[in-house]
C-alpha cells in the first residue's frame, strides 16, 4: 500500500490509533489502518479519566499549500531579513549568556587556584633538614641537621609544627594522611592546576621522616616497638634555652633538642603513622618501590601496635617519657579512632579484608566510646567522623556487603547525621559572620570550619557520583547543592567574606594578618644569626614582620568574628600544618570543576 502525502483526516472526531511517515513529511501522520503504520502506545504519561476524543489531535493535519513565488528579488530579499533576524536574535542570546559569566566571575573576590598554592607554599617553608634549593621560599635554610644525635638516631627532615621550632609525630602523620586524602581524591584537579607535583613533594618529605620515627620490634631478639614522638622541648624554662623560651630562627638553633620515646603502648601515635604511610603509599602507586616499602612499614607498624597487651593500650601522651612534652598542646583523648583510621587506610592501600574486619571493629568500639567532647569535629585528635565517611566511601563503591553492610550502614548513618550537624543552625551554632562554632574553648575555628567544609564538599561528590540528590537524617532533609553551600561559605569566610573584611590566609588577597607568630618570618633573613635574647626583641616588635609567610592559615577570630593581629598572641596568629592540611582539602575539593568524574576512577575508589 503507498501512502499518499497529502491524505486528510475523514473526520476531525476520529481517534487516531495508528500513524505513519514518510520520508518527505519528516514527522508522524495519522493512519486509520495497523498494516500501514505503526502503533502508538509509549505510556509514557499516566492514564487519564479524559476522554481521548475530547482532546485535540496531537498530530498536524496535512495540508496543500500552493505557494507562488511572483517577485524572486522581494523573495530573496524576506529571506536576507529573515535570516539576519535569526542570527541577531542568536547572538544577543549568547551575549548575554557569556556577559553574566564573565559578571559573575568578576564578582566572585575567590581564587581557589591562588588559595591553593599559597597554602601548599607554606609547607615549604615549615621544612626542616637540608633545605632544597630551588624552594619558592627564599628565607628558609638548612636546620636541625643534628635532630635526633641525642637518642642515637637520624630524625632530621620533616616539618616544624607552628611557629615554634617543634617536630611532633603525631601532628606530622595526621597532615600527610589528610593532604594524601585531597590528592587521591582530586588527583585530577591538582593536575589541572599545576599543582600535583608540589603537594605530592610535600607528602614525599614528610613520609620519608615518618619512615624513620619509629623501629620495629625484632623478633630474633625480642626487642620492643620504639617510636619517637617529638624533636624539640615544650617545657618553658626560663634558666634553659629551648624551642618554648627562646625566640630563634630554625637555622641558628644552638640549645639541645631533646628527643621524646614511645613504645606499642602509644596505640594512637602508631596508628596515626600507619593511617599516613598507607595513604601516602597510594599517592605514589606508580612508583612501586617506594609505595611498597610505604606500605610494609606501615603493616610492620600495625601489627606491632594491635599486638601490644589491650590493657596497656592507651594514648601517647599517657606516658612521660613519651608524650609529657607534647601534654600541653597536642594531648590525645583516645586511641581507639586512631587504630579506625589506620586500619581504614591500610585496606583501602591493600585491599586486603583482614584490615577492613579490623577497622569495622574499632569504629563500633570508637562510637561506643565517643564523647561529646569531639563529637561531630575531625581534626588532629579525633579521627571517627572521617573514618565514617571512608567506610561509606567503600560501601558505596566497593560493596564489600556481608560481614560488613551492618557496620557500614551505621557509617553511613553517622555520616547523614554529620552533615545534618553542619547545616542545620539547632545542631552547632554560627557566628554572625557565618563561622561555624564547633569546640568554641579549644583553639582556633577555623582548624574546625575547614575539615568541616572539606568533609561536606567530598561527601557532595560521592552523592553527585551516585546520582542521588541528597540524604536525611531523623526529619532533617538536605541536598547536594546545601552540602557544597555550606563548604564554600567557610572557605570564603577564611578567605575574606567575614566581618573584619580580612583573609586569614597569609598573603592572600589585600588584608591580612601582618604579624604572625611565627620565628622564622619574624626575624629578618640574611647573614646575621640572631641569639635568643635578640630574637624576643622581634618577637615583642610592632613592626610587620620581614618576611610574609606565604599560604599560612593563621588561628582566626573569635566567636564574635573579631581578630586581633598581634604577634605575642598565639591563639589568634599563630599558624600550623595540621590546620593547614584541612584548608588545603577544602580549597581542591571546591576548586573547579565542581566535580569531575575522573576523580572517581582513581586509586582510592577503582
Amino acid at each position: 500500500m503507498s501512502p499518499t502525502v497529502s491524505s486528510t483526516f475523514e473526520t476531525e472526531r476520529q481517534p487516531v490509533r495508528f500513524a505513519h511517515t514518510v520520508s518527505e513529511a519528516g514527522r508522524l501522520l495519522p493512519s486509520a489502518s495497523r498494516w500501514s503504520s505503526i502503533q502508538l502506545d509509549y505510556k509514557l504519561v499516566p492514564k487519564s479519566s479524559i476522554a481521548y476524543d475530547s482532546i485535540p489531535s496531537q498530530y498536524p493535519k496535512s495540508v496543500d499549500y500552493n505557494l507562488v513565488i511572483t517577485d524572486r528579488k522581494h523573495f530573496h530579499r524576506f529571506v536576507f531579513v529573515l535570516v539576519s533576524i535569526i542570527f541577531a536574535i542568536l547572538a544577543a542570546v549568547l551575549l548575554v549568556h557569556f556577559l553574566h559569566q564573565k559578571h559573575k566571575h568578576q564578582d566572585s573576590s575567590i581564587n581557589l587556584k591562588l588559595a591553593i598554592n599559597q597554602a601548599l607554599t607554606f609547607y615549604d617553608a615549615q621544612k626542616s633538614g637540608h633545605y632544597p634549593r630551588k624552594s619558592p621560599v627564599k628565607f628558609r635554610g638548612d636546620s636541625g641537621l643534628e635532630d635526633g644525635s641525642s637518642a642515637n638516631a637520624s630524625l632530621t627532615g620533616g616539618f616544624y609544627d607552628s611557629g615554634n621550632n617543634i617536630k611532633f609525630t603525631f601532628t606530622t602523620a595526621y597532615t600527610m594522611t589528610l593532604l594524601s586524602w585531597s590528592a587521591i581524591e582530586y588527583q585530577s584537579k591538582y593536575a589541572d592546576i599545576g599543582e600535583l607535583d608540589h603537594v605530592r613533594d610535600i607528602i614525599r618529605w614528610g613520609s620519608d621522616y615518618l619512615l624513620k620515627v619509629f623501629i620495629p620490634p625484632n623478633s630474633t631478639v625480642g626487642s620492643h616497638l620504639t617510636l619517637y614522638s617529638q624533636v624539640g622541648s615544650t617545657i618553658s624554662n626560663n634558666d634553659v634555652h629551648n624551642d618554648i623560651s627562646c625566640w630563634q630562627r630554625p637555622e641558628n638553633m644552638s640549645y639541645p633538642r631533646p628527643v621524646s620515646i614511645c613504645d606499642s603502648s602509644a596505640t594512637d601515635l602508631g596508628g596515626e603513622v600507619v593511617a599516613a604511610l598507607s595513604a601516602a603509599s597510594m599517592v605514589f602507586k606508580e612508583e612501586e618501590d617506594y609505595s611498597g616499602k610505604l606500605v610494609q612499614a606501615a603493616e610492620s607498624l600495625y601489627e606491632a601496635v594491635i599486638s601490644e597487651d589491650p590493657t596497656k593500650q592507651g594514648t601517647y601522651t599517657m606516658v612521660d617519657e613519651c608524650g609529657k612534652q607534647a601534654i600541653m598542646l597536642y594531648n590525645s583523648s583516645g586511641y581507639k579512632d586512631e587504630l579506625a583510621w589506620g586500619a581504614t587506610w591500610l585496606f583501602l592501600a591493600t585491599n586486603n579484608a583482614y584490615y577492613l574486619a579490623n577497622a569495622t571493629d574499632s569504629f563500633i568500639s570508637a562510637k561506643s566510646v565517643e564523647t561529646n567532647f569531639d563529637k561531630g569535629i575531625f581534626y588532629w585528635n579525633n579521627k571517627l567522623e572521617a573514618v565514617a565517611v571512608l567506610l561509606t566511601g567503600i560501601r558505596y563503591f566497593r560493596d564489600p556487603g556481608f560481614p560488613h553492610e551492618d557496620v557500614l550502614k551505621l557509617s553511613s548513618n553517622s555520616t547523614d547525621s554529620l552533615m545534618c550537624s553542619y547545616l542545620f543552625n539547632k545542631y552547632l551554632s554560627r557566628t554572625a559572620g557565618g563561622l561555624i562554632i564547633m569546640e568554641p574553648d579549644n583553639g582556633s575555628l577555623l582548624q574546625y570550619a575547614a575539615t568541616a567544609s572539606f568533609l561536606s564538599k567530598l561527601y557532595s561528590d560521592y552523592l553527585d557520583h551516585l546520582k542521588i540528590p541528597g540524604a536525611s537524617c531523623n526529619t532533617d532533609v538536605f541536598s547536594v547543592a546545601m552540602l557544597r553551600d555550606f563548604a564554600s561559605s567557610q572557605v570564603n569566610y577564611i578567605l575574606g567574606q567575614n566581618p573584619m573584611k580580612m583573609s586569614y590566609l597569609v598573603g592572600y588577597g589585600d588584608k591580612f594578618s601582618l604579624q604572625v607568630h611565627h620565628r622564622s618570618a619574624s626575624i629578618p633573613w640574611g647573614n646575621r644569626s640572631y641569639n635568643c635574647d635578640e630574637g624576643k626583641g622581634w618577637l615583642n616588635s610592632k613592626d610587620p614582620n620581614p618576611q610574609v609567610l606565604l599560604g599560612a592559615m593563621v588561628g582566626g577570630p573569635d566567636t564574635d568574628d573579631k581578630f586581633t593581629d598581634l604577634r605575642s598572641n598565639g591563639r589568634f596568629t599563630e599558624p600550623n600544618i595540621a590546620s593547614n592540611a584541612g584548608l588545603v582539602a577544602a580549597l581542591i575539593a571546591l576548586q573547579d570543576p565542581p566535580y569531575n568524574s575522573r576523580d572517581f576512577k582513581n586509586l582510592l575508589w577503582g
